[in-house]
């Protein structure tokens, strides 16, 4: 399948670092593979002004396969597996998911609403879908992630805090923190002093 290259009429305002920007005016990372979501819709406000850190696998604790892909495009086969049959109907995406080995693909444009936070608050705010981006990292809450994805992550985090001013890094949580109780993503295992602090070095 031929996927589009994303064009950009702003990436000097955008530049992040060499081999990432995000382009003001789509809301798409250069260095991602584009499959178009269908399940996303327009924002009701201009604002974005949180960052959300999930994780997934399909089938669970499983990597590879394409799986995410079809779940985010709505084409997941119920019948692939027995664990699809309890999700196969859920219409949910994120702006982006980074694979094991630092590839990138891009679901959602960050100008758009990803059905990524499900009942969520932050700060007293429901609805956090409505202002915020949302990455998925293919993992699970029992393993590390690797070397590679939390380079690309650090790269897609710092073209985001160049592009939205009001994402700061306190303001970049994991999506335990806006559904705790609910959910458990991005998990123990994520390291998240090593992630903020590669945001400053």
């Amino acid at each position: 399948m031929s996927r589009a290259r994303p064009q950009s009429s702003t990436r000097a305002e955008a530049l992040a670092r060499p081999g990432c920007w995000l382009d003001t005016a789509t809301g798409l990372w250069s260095n991602a593979t584009q499959l178009a979501s269908p399940h996303c819709d327009a924002r009701p406000t201009d604002e974005v002004s949180l960052l959300v850190i999930h994780n997934i696998s399909l089938p669970p604790a499983v990597f590879g396969g394409g799986f995410i892909d079809d779940l985010f495009l709505g084409r997941l086969d119920p019948e692939a597996h027995p664990y699809f049959a309890g999700i196969a109907h859920l219409k949910v995406s994120a702006h982006a998911c980074i694979f094991r080995d630092g590839r990138v693909t891009q679901y959602v444009p960050t100008t758009q609403r990803a059905w990524h936070a499900g009942q969520s608050s932050f700060e007293g705010r429901s609805r956090c879908n409505d202002f915020s981006i949302g990455i998925e990292l293919e993992g699970t809450d029992d393993e590390p992630f690797t070397d590679a994805q939390y380079e690309t992550l650090t790269a897609m985090t710092r073209a985001i805090l160049k592009v939205y001013l009001k994402i700061t890094p306190k303001r970049i949580v994991g999506h335990s923190n806006i559904a705790p109780g609910r959910k458990t993503d991005p998990g123990p295992h994520f390291d998240w002093l090593r992630f903020r602090g590669s945001l400053t070095s």
